[in-house]
């Protein structure tokens, strides 16, 4: 059984997010060990520099990193590739052929991901090239990866 990770910088805060996603991970289960780890947000000042980003992204990069664990990463970055939901189905489908058992999506925090982050994903993932909430992306993000699994199961859930 495959072990896919959520990885987020910062936490849900609403309890309706935290259900939503509680949710998704209980359907999962059928397909997956899923976990959603919750990495804490460097603080920043209200008008942080450049430099002050740069540091901060450098740090959370480092926190993904080690919570990754070596797994196969997909970024969620606004340059990412857009995929539908088959697509992404096709992919998760494809990981275990290529002996990958061990994957980690990645949500950055309000500033983004760090290029180390990036550089180390096998993907880059857009939803869209609208910006959305982190909190309201992890929940999108929970749903199209219990989606992807009922596609490549034959479910009744995608139509």
């Amino acid at each position: 059984m495959m072990n896919v990770s959520l990885i987020a910088v910062g936490k849900l805060k609403e309890s309706y997010w935290r259900d939503a996603c509680a949710e998704y991970e209980k359907r999962l289960s059928a397909f997956c060990r899923f976990r959603i780890v919750e990495l804490p947000e460097t603080r920043l000042p209200e008008r942080p520099s450049q430099a002050q980003i740069d540091a901060a992204l450098a740090e959370e990069g480092k926190r993904i990193l080690s919570a990754a664990g070596g797994a196969c990463l997909v970024s969620l970055c606004i340059e990412g590739k857009e995929l539908s939901s088959e697509e992404l189905a096709a992919r998760l489908r494809d990981l275990p052929v290529r002996g990958i058992s061990n994957l980690a999506f990645c949500i950055g925090s309000s500033f983004g991901l760090s290029p180390e982050v990036k550089n180390a994903s096998s993907l880059k993932l857009s939803f869209s090239p609208m910006t959305f909430p982190h909190q309201l992306a992890r929940v999108m993000l929970c749903e199209q990866v219990y989606r992807a699994f009922q596609i490549g199961a034959n479910g009744k859930y995608h139509k």
